[in-house]
């Protein structure tokens, strides 16, 4: 054994190799995003690696593998649970023969998300177990154990960090090597791997009566536990909560702390017995009142004389991610406890800079945005935006975005616009990354096309997943075995759908995507442009932009763009050369010419 230091994500990674794990799959998504790439990093023959185009087409991959008996892993955040919800209510039903466990990361806040739902609702509506890590040191060691349930009862299982589980850091115990578990192989059998109504009325009736033996199990296993101390109060919690929880109470042990790791089925048996001599309980969770539920549901079933406070009496906040100050603020007022404590503030000390989220300063979706909005001066339009580093593009001063759903919704939310504008005179437009198109983006097109939509599609191709953390995906050539693979050509793709304008320019030729943007207009139909522009993060450069004696300071650059590396010093326009990318766009906007690129910034 040796001792490995290792982000929250790293410790799932290494627990699923020292579980054996022969398949792993997933779609980036933050905060899960590093699982994949842990094992990427560390020796995994034997271990097939792939970012799969998206969680349905990763859920299914797995799925095939885990009817074989291999051992299977499937990552995404929350929101990426919803794409996979198809294949996963119907694999519920089916089950698995190899341990199969579903990393679906929650993101309390929302940090980086678009919703803050909740995984164990998902267990629950597909009656499938999830388990609830409180730390990377119980996150290394549960999905080992989410293996051995998931193959003891042959169904698939979820397993629910969050984002403060995912991206701490923790010091854990992990094998030398790692050896994936040797499996049957595939055995046909269309009764039990071919989904019937009479196979899903009979399974899930077996579900039903299989549950309750889970929580049982459940009861008795090192995740759910006690303090023995009680003076009639009591915490129940769970997740990332139970440590602030547990930092909190460490001066206060006649209260009773109660974890749950394993929220569903419901342990009802431990619950119970952690339950004596309590008479009031507050349940300190995040997000939704999942606990709190399930033990209104154990009070009533057994008639339990039990005062209970959390979201649903709101004592607890409904929404948001819990902290060290929150459990402060929440157990204290339950404890009738004075918490307030005087704030000590540093004298002369400065305020905190405000930093909205914008584009980085060079990059080039901010000259696509740009380009679009030139050529649509004086011309009603609809931008219809979607998931990733565009969707800054809503800012000031773009404000290019005017709706954004879900990954790939803008591709058909700009069809929507488009039949019920009465006049027929506005421009649909819908933005897309070229991860995304990839990922959910290429359906919508079809449709459009199929429907006889008119609409300007704008492929953001920065030739990167950038926002999850330049991730490769069927565009960039390469995989996560270490192959290079065919490019898989998006504009090929959109002329086989049909499309038969396609046109790819550089966003930073402003003149030259101006006049794209106003030919792709005038054209009746389905339109593609392909902004082809790599990631400044990914493609740096030395240049720089240079402000001469010219400048009139008429903060066009500044008013137009919002490039953050121009900035207002001493009432003058000056470039920030720690930002500056020289990627010309302000150069090329300027009405007096005072901007020149430079190698270095040196005039």
């Amino acid at each position: 054994m040796k001792r490995e230091y290792v982000m929250g994500n790293g410790a799932i990674a290494l627990g699923a190799l020292a579980a054996g794990v022969n398949v792993v799959t997933g779609y980036p998504g933050t905060p899960s995003s590093e699982i994949i790439e842990t094992i990427g990093k560390y020796p995994h023959r034997g271990v097939h690696l792939e970012w799969s185009v998206n969680e349905k087409a990763a859920m299914e991959v797995a799925a095939s593998a885990a009817y074989a008996g291999a051992r299977t892993l499937v990552t995404m955040k929350q929101v990426g649970l919803n794409v996979a919800s198809d294949p996963l209510m119907s694999l519920a039903y089916v089950g698995v023969k190899g341990g199969m466990v579903i990393v679906s990361a929650d993101d309390p806040g929302p940090i980086s998300s678009q919703t803050e739902q909740d995984t164990r609702r998902f267990a629950e509506f597909a009656r499938i177990p999830v388990f609830d890590p409180t730390s990377p040191e119980e996150a290394f060691l549960m999905i080992q154990e989410a293996f051995e349930v998931s193959e003891k009862y042959h169904t698939p299982v979820l397993f629910r960090p969050t984002t403060r589980i995912c991206h701490a850091y923790a010091n854990i115990e992990v094998p030398e090597c790692f050896r994936p578990k040797e499996y049957e192989g595939f055995v046909k059998d269309a009764k039990r791997w071919v989904i019937f109504p009479r196979l899903s009325f009979a399974n899930h009736s077996m579900i039903e009566r299989r549950n309750p033996q889970i929580g049982e199990d459940f009861s008795d296993t090192e995740w759910n536990t006690y303090t023995p101390g009680c003076s009639g109060k009591a915490v129940l919690t769970g997740g990332v909560s139970y440590a602030y929880a547990k930092e909190f109470l460490q001066d206060h042990r006649d209260v009773r702390l109660m974890k749950i790791g394993t929220p569903y089925p419901f342990p009802e048996k431990f619950v119970r017995e952690a339950l004596e001599g309590v008479e009031e309980v507050l349940v300190f969770e995040e997000l939704s009142p999942f606990l709190e539920e399930e033990l209104l549901k154990v009070i009533g079933k057994y008639g339990l004389k039990l005062k209970v406070y959390g979201k649903l009496s709101g004592h607890v906040p409904a929404a948001g991610e819990n902290s060290c100050e929150s459990a402060e603020a929440i157990l204290g007022a339950f404890l009738g406890l004075d918490t307030g404590k005087e704030q000590i503030v540093p004298k002369d000390a400065p305020a905190l800079p405000v930093r909205p989220p914008v584009l980085c300063a060079g990059c080039p979706h901010r000259a696509s945005f740009y380009a679009v909005k030139q050529a649509m001066k004086g011309r009603r339009s609809y931008f219809c935006g979607d998931i990733g580093c565009y969707t800054l593009g809503n800012a000031m001063p773009l404000d290019m975005c005017d709706t954004c759903l879900c990954m790939g919704a803008g591709v058909t939310m700009a069809q929507g616009f488009h039949w019920v504008d009465e006049a027929m005179d506005g421009a649909a437009f819908a933005f897309i990354g070229d991860s995304t198109f990839f990922a959910s983006g290429m359906t919508g097109v079809v449709n459009a096309v199929y429907n006889e939509a008119d609409m300007v599609l704008c492929v953001l191709d920065n030739s990167t997943t950038a926002m999850t953390g330049h991730q490769p995906h069927p565009g960039t050539g390469r995989n996560m075995m270490g192959d290079i693979v065919e490019k898989v050509s998006i504009e090929k793709i959109l002329r086989g759908i049909g499309l038969t304008f396609v046109e790819t320019v550089d966003p930073l030729d402003l003149s030259a995507a101006v006049d794209t943007v106003k030919r792709a207009v005038a054209e009746k139909g389905v339109k593609a442009i392909i902004f082809k522009s790599p990631c400044i993060a990914i493609s740096k450069s030395t240049k720089k932009a240079v402000i001469n004696e010219k400048c009139i300071r008429c903060r066009k650059c500044i008013r137009e763009i919002g490039c953050p590396a121009i900035v207002i010093a001493d009432g003058a326009v000056t470039i920030d050369k720690n930002l500056c990318t020289g990627c010309n766009l302000c150069a090329q906007l300027c009405p007096t010419r005072a901007i020149s690129i430079e190698e270095g910034g040196r005039a």
